[in-house]
């Protein structure tokens, strides 16, 4: 082997990219290693190909293989076990929260577990008891509970 063709370096490189994947958590750097090994094959067919050239080679095939990959995991993504881990606003909906501070406008906050959140809603006493309806941003949409 030739190491001083630069397309072997950047085929090392992808395949070093690839393994450092495997140490650290997430999934991305296998489509930096991708677009770097594809670099690679690129230097090895067209070996006068300069250094702004390569890492042209790299950006563009990085954006590539990341797009694919977003597109994939969007599409193609993993079941779990509790679809709405990371989703808190999602998590709160038919929440039941009493109202901490309640101004004439309706807004006000909430308190939800050992936490309170802003609310917006009908004008309700301090102490009532409501239920989360909906979420905007950080905002808890809120309506009273009526007991029966």
């Amino acid at each position: 082997m030739d190491w001083d063709n630069p397309g072997l370096w950047w085929i090392a490189a992808g395949a070093l990219l690839a393994g450092v994947e495997l140490l650290v958590p997430g999934v991305f750097l296998v489509f930096v290693a991708i677009a770097a090994a594809i670099t690679g094959a690129f230097v090895l067919l067209f070996p006068d190909l300069p250094l702004a050239g390569q890492l042209a080679s790299l950006a563009a095939w990085s954006a590539v293989t990341i797009a694919i990959g977003r597109r994939w995991y969007r599409d193609y993504s993993p079941d779990s076990a509790d679809p709405l881990l990371n989703d808190v606003g999602a998590r709160m909906l038919g929440a039941t929260v009493t109202v901490v501070s309640s101004g004439a406008d309706g807004s006000g906050r909430v308190r939800v577990a050992d936490g309170e959140w802003p609310s917006r809603g009908p004008v309700l006493p301090v102490g009532a008891i409501a239920r989360v309806v909906g979420v905007q941003n950080t905002t808890l949409i809120i309506e009273p509970i009526v007991l029966e």
